[in-house]
């Protein structure tokens, strides 16, 4: 007698999947999600705080101030004729939303454990929620820049020249950040799952990266037989072409922004493969 009873389902939850087997389609299907996310991670990382949204652009002044006293008086490091302000700040902007992005992403398994153990979704919700979150904060300090920057120009400082026929390389240059940041912070967060104590690592480590690029000195000093070490960190080409773009000056090398793009593009894929793989079984870890 056959069995008139089946249940067909429309959705199979598994745990069992191959390497490559994504299933990016979902990422779409929880899309409202991932905006529940994106406005949760701004909402709440200012809420019961005094200043609320002004601690977006109170960082940026603040280094950029250190580093101006610091690097451009006291040990009077060239900016290659750039105002020190502008110069220091145009390079924490651009590293603040590579960092953040990294450092936000690498807990996005561990930090939501209690979620992740009570109903599904696409793990990768949270990190991209994370990535975008950390867009808006970039695009207000970029806002915060450009008014420095209009200021400067108003005041008829030498040492700036926009290349406007260069600013179509803007979003590249984001994307690029976005993704290495994305990319970084999805390996660590599917090691830190198992051993826990690297996350201790892994601020200190953004900081000691970010002495090896150029944000607090230009690569024009820097002896040709250190160039490889410097031009080694992918974020260093970002930064260089950046600042080539806004005042004319540094160095833009194409050979050196696509090892940056190819770079990005190797670890970001590197990384969700291991995410990926990580993810279902992150619960039994935790």
């Amino acid at each position: 007698m056959k069995n008139t009873n089946l249940e067909y389902w429309d959705t199979i939850i598994t745990s069992k999947r191959g390497w490559f087997e994504f299933n990016l389609i979902n990422i779409w299907q929880y899309r409202d999600l991932l905006k529940i996310y994106i406005h949760r991670n701004i909402v709440t990382q200012y809420k019961q705080t005094i200043l609320g949204p002004i601690w977006i652009i109170i960082p940026p002044i603040l280094t950029t101030f250190v580093f101006t006293v610091i690097f451009g008086n006291i040990a009077n490091i060239s900016t290659d004729g750039v105002p020190k302000p502008l110069f220091y700040m145009s390079g924490i902007v651009t590293w603040n939303y590579f960092s953040t992005a990294l450092t936000s992403t690498s807990n996005s398994l561990a930090g939501n454990a209690g979620i992740y153990g009570k109903v599904y979704f696409p793990r990768i919700i949270i990190p991209l929620a994370t990535l975008f979150s950390s867009l808006l904060r970039y695009f207000l300090q970029l806002i915060l820049f450009s008014c420095l920057l209009v200021y400067f120009i108003i005041n008829n400082s030498n040492g700036i020249e926009i290349q406007f026929h260069l600013l179509w390389m803007l979003p590249i240059l984001i994307i690029i950040m976005g993704i290495q940041g994305l990319g970084f912070g999805l390996l660590f967060s599917a090691v830190t799952t198992k051993y826990r104590d690297l996350r201790f690592l892994i601020n200190f480590g953004v900081q000691l990266l970010m002495y090896a690029s150029p944000v607090i000195f230009p690569l024009s000093i820097v002896p040709e037989r250190y160039k490889w070490i410097i031009l080694g960190n992918p974020m260093s080409a970002v930064i260089e072409s950046f600042r080539y773009m806004v005042f004319g000056v540094g160095e833009i090398s194409i050979d050196a922004i696509l090892y940056s793009i190819i770079f990005t593009g190797v670890l970001f894929f590197s990384s969700y493969l291991i995410f990926n793989h990580t993810e279902k079984d992150f619960i039994d870890n935790a």
